[in-house]
């Protein structure tokens, strides 16, 4: 569990405080600002109050933490701040609240002046449902539940992506290229904008200087420009760094561009990249990224919770992704960014608060709640007969009532080894993969035996990573063994090709 703690200036709350928090953020130029949201929705803020960025209505700072009354009750589900600092807040009902500096009209309210405590901002939103925020330094965008983008704020580099260098005082949609795209995630630089849409086309607008627009070029846009160099790849999350970004892919995959002065890129060296380039080619799937737009720090976590970090760590420049030891991402802001602000709105995870996703790995091969189990190998896998049914038609069929199976309460299992069955069931309840490219391929030939296309994909993916030309004889003949599909013996005699052309 994250222990916000590592944040100094959450050090001097009680337990019983501390134990009352669900979701926080610490943000401000020297991290000495944070929000939190109570277990009963209440919203409460502390530090040194820049610009009013508390939103207490005043210019007080305070080291109690004070409740912002105006918010009570709101489910808070979304939260960025910019350098000034102004804050963005969207609650589930889909309002947007915005409070802080406002020396370029980045709450959206059509003027300039502070925002000393929470407003609606309703400016060209009525009726819109915002689902998402991302604040750069001065300019700010939302997200709505129908996929549309809206931009306001410091424009000086076309980070509105108006078509123009005009500050935009209102919300204002984000057209051009994503008129008639569903945008499905946004984050900004310092001076630039990009959003990932739902087929995994990544679009960049705004200053480009460092090549962080990732377009092959360092020309700023003025309106969204496709990456190109991205084609061909499903984007699932992107992340903004002070002028550098990073993109991870539906197969795991790791891709960085843009400035790259501390490192922040991960490539080894310290030249900027205008165009995307592939990192981590080494290493396991990578299922979450991270950076924000105040630092020069990047982090990423793997499927078997291995965290690394790389660019500007405690004032070094490290130049390729290092191993750490903690076990998410938040940590490392906590501890090596400059500033050491939160990338994201925390939450905390309280076994009270797990969601479904979390709850169902944490029961896997659990004995105490399981209702069946696998003999494999001479070993016990426990699992849940409604889970298996849900997610995976071969058991669906096999557990209908008029099957004996069903009345089963140990199933033997003796075609399939006891890693290859249990990195299967476990599949089914955290939708990973985690074992060595000769198991894999005996998982591939499981999912082949039970039609699940998506596991396939994912075991032919460990194996093309895991071929080296050491292994390659040793994968190519337990291939054979299990008499997996032709696929995976194409993937080994291809790389074995290659490797010694």
């Amino acid at each position: 569990m994250v222990d916000v703690t590592k944040w100094p200036i959450f050090s001097l709350m009680g337990p019983q405080e501390l134990a009352s928090i669900r979701k926080a953020c610490v943000f401000g130029t020297s991290a000495n600002e944070a929000i939190y949201v109570t277990n009963d929705d209440e919203v409460h803020v502390f530090g040194l109050n820049c610009s009013n960025c508390l939103g207490t209505g005043d210019s007080q700072s305070t080291i109690v933490p004070k409740k912002l009354d105006f918010l009570s009750g709101r489910k808070v589900v979304s939260l960025s701040y910019g350098s000034g600092p102004h804050i963005l807040l969207a609650t589930e009902d889909g309002e947007l609240f915005a409070w802080g500096h406002n020396g370029y009209s980045q709450l959206g309210n059509g003027t300039t002046n502070q925002g000393v405590a929470p407003v609606l901002v309703s400016a060209n939103l009525l009726n819109k449902r915002v689902t998402e925020v991302a604040c750069g330094s001065h300019h700010s965008m939302a997200l709505t539940d129908s996929g549309e983008v809206y931009a306001w704020g410091y424009n000086n580099c076309g980070q509105v992506g108006s078509g123009s260098t005009a500050n935009q005082p209102t919300p204002r949609r984000v057209s051009n290229c994503l008129q008639n795209k569903v945008a499905v995630g946004i984050v900004c630089g310092q001076t630039s904008s990009l959003a990932v849409v739902d087929n995994g086309e990544v679009y960049g607008w705004g200053y480009n200087g460092n090549g962080q627009l990732g377009l092959g070029n360092n020309g700023n846009q003025l309106t969204p420009c496709r990456l190109i160099a991205l084609q061909g790849l499903c984007v699932q999350q992107i992340v903004s760094g002070y002028a550098h970004c990073l993109a991870l892919t539906d197969e795991g995959l790791l891709y960085a561009w843009g400035a790259n002065t501390y490192g922040q890129l991960g490539t080894g060296n310290k030249s900027n990249q205008l165009s995307p380039v592939q990192i981590m080619t080494e290493k396991e799937r990578i299922v979450e990224i991270a950076a924000c737009h105040s630092t020069h720090t990047s982090a990423a976590k793997t499927q078997s919770g291995q965290v690394y970090m790389w660019g500007q760590c405690r004032g070094q420049s490290i130049v390729l992704p290092h191993l750490t030891h903690f076990t998410c991402t938040d940590d490392i802001f906590a501890c090596f960014a400059t500033p050491s602000v939160m990338w994201r709105l925390l939450t905390m995870e309280h076994d009270d608060f797990l969601t479904v996703a979390q709850s169902l790995k944490k029961e896997f091969d659990n004995p105490e709640t399981a209702d069946l189990k696998f003999c494999v190998d001479g070993k016990y896998i426990y699992v849940h007969k409604a889970v298996l049914k849900i997610r995976c038609e071969h058991f669906r069929s096999m557990f209908q009532s008029h099957w004996n199976e069903d009345m089963k309460e140990v199933i033997d299992i003796d075609q399939f080894s006891y890693p290859v069955y249990r990195s299967f069931l476990e599949f089914l309840y955290t939708d990973t993969v985690e074992l060595p490219p000769e198991d894999a391929i005996g998982l591939l030939d499981l999912a082949t035996s039970y039609c699940e296309n998506r596991l396939k994909r994912l075991c032919q993916i460990i194996i093309k990573r895991g071929i080296t030309v050491e292994n390659a004889f040793s994968l190519l003949s337990a291939a054979v063994r299990y008499d997996a599909e032709t696929p995976t013996s194409m993937i080994v005699q291809n790389h074995l090709l290659s490797s010694t052309v």
